[in-house]
């Protein structure tokens, strides 16, 4: 094999094996970034699969809605206060450990099931238990390594309701009645909307109560991994270096649309002859949750009345995310089954949501969870998602000269260009350089003239 073809296959891999561009600043080398990839092939990203390491194996879940029965009901709900209680006993044991010995101990959950007062333990799944030692000890681990804050205690109505079993044996099934797990009486009835994976085995499931009421399941399955491949369409421009043979799409983030694309539309969809646009959902129940909370507020902390209306509150928020997160699914799915390249700009969220006081536009917008949707969709679909350079000034440069306008103010909504007269909207300017900054990158890799 050529020295060239060598050189021209470690850029593919390393495109292949991540299918995402991470950042590339313009100061740096294309070449360094490729580099930089290639040697951290095997921890690139983690997916919504759950990758593992040096495997032949990738892990994908699927989440259900459950209609347990009274007792089923019961019985998780027990579990779930359960392993509150042995987190709380262990943070505190563990707290008093550090304090005395300045060393860690590792504490497992028969400590205290065979305690006479904690006897009642033993009615609830003992992997359920497991699973919260080994929390405990992932969430001392990141603190003491500086990954993350002090573990804290976790309290009833505040923190999640959920709790995680394993498969040891046959305890777990799936049948076309439902779910049957450990501990728990009878089948729990699933609304099984997506079919199951092929040659999936059941690895863990994840038991979680909405603050709504509502019961989720999600199954954790193994599943053979599947060689990863390009499109056709991709394939074929790296045969041929063609970049007409791509279709290829840029967007740019937008507060009030979510985000304008290249061509200059915002995001919508066509279902049964229904054009559905996007809406800030929160914005739309905003006072209709305002109402709810005025009257929480009037009521009696812990009465009967004060839990219905938190439930009623939760149910509002609850159909806010629901919606949101439905609409980022289909669009998600459109772009990365319709465009080979997709470009977006590399942001920072969180510090955008710190700023100039647009924390709730922002989080309402859903343009992180979008960004994560398309991330592994697009590997699914082996299409490319490209991300340019936070600083690159794609607001400010015109799309036909080539010209830096500088004194474009974040006020500014149109773009006139000082030099050959363009007129166009900001937010599709944008998208445009940053389709073409991605379909340069995309040159630069792959040496197309």
């Amino acid at each position: 094999m050529t020295k060239n073809k060598i050189k021209f296959d470690i850029k593919a891999y390393a495109i292949a094996k991540s299918f995402v561009l991470r950042p590339i600043s313009m100061r740096e080398s294309i070449r360094l970034d490729i580099e930089r990839i290639i040697r951290n092939a095997l921890a690139i990203e983690k997916t919504p699969y759950g990758r593992k390491k040096n495997t032949n194996t990738v892990n994908e879940s699927r989440r259900y809605r459950g209609y347990p029965d009274m007792s089923q009901d019961i019985q998780m709900s027990k579990t779930i206060g359960c392993c509150r209680l042995v987190y709380n006993n262990m943070k505190s044991d563990k707290d008093e450990a550090l304090k005395k010995t300045g060393k860690l101990v590792k504490i497992l959950p028969t400590k205290y099931k065979n305690m006479e007062e904690y006897s009642w333990l033993n009615e609830v799944d003992a992997l359920a238990l497991s699973n919260v030692q080994l929390r405990s000890e992932r969430a001392y681990s990141d603190w003491l390594s500086g990954k993350s804050g002090k573990p804290c205690f976790k309290k009833k109505h505040v923190a999640s309701d959920s709790y995680t079993t394993n498969v040891v044996g046959n305890n777990i099934k799936v049948t076309k009645d439902g779910l049957v797990l450990p501990k728990v009486p009878g089948v729990i009835k699933l609304d099984i909307h997506r079919p199951l994976p092929e040659n999936g085995k059941i690895k863990s499931v994840t038991v979680t109560r909405e603050p709504d009421g509502k019961w989720y399941f999600s199954l954790l399955f193994e599943l053979p991994e599947k060689e990863e491949t390009f499109s056709e369409r991709i394939q074929k421009f790296i045969e041929t270096g063609d970049m007409d043979v791509l279709n290829h799409i840029g967007l740019d983030m937008s507060l009030p649309y979510m985000y304008v694309d290249s061509n200059g539309h915002h995001p919508s969809y066509e279902l049964k002859d229904n054009i559905i646009e996007f809406q800030k959902q929160y914005r739309g129940l905003q006072d209709q949750i305002a109402r709810e909370q005025r009257r929480l507020s009037k009521m009696q902390k812990h009465s009967k009345n004060y839990e219905a209306q938190c439930i009623r509150i939760a149910k509002l928020h609850a159909k806010a995310k629901h919606r949101r997160n439905d609409f980022l699914h289909q669009m998600s799915s459109r772009l990365s089954k319709a465009y080979d390249v997709i470009t977006i700009e590399d942001l920072n969220m969180a510090a955008i949501k710190q700023s100039l006081n647009l924390g709730k536009s922002v989080s309402d917008n859903g343009w992180g969870a979008f960004v994560t949707m398309l991330e592994y969709k697009c590997r699914r679909e082996g299409k490319l998602l490209l991300r340019v350079d936070k600083w690159f000034p794609s607001s400010k440069t015109c799309s036909v000269c080539g010209h830096v306008h500088h004194d474009l103010q974040l006020g500014d909504r149109t773009y006139e260009c000082p030099v050959c007269g363009n007129v166009m909207d900001r937010d599709e300017q944008a998208a445009i350089n940053i389709d073409n900054e991605g379909l340069r990158i995309l040159k630069e890799v792959f040496k197309v003239a």
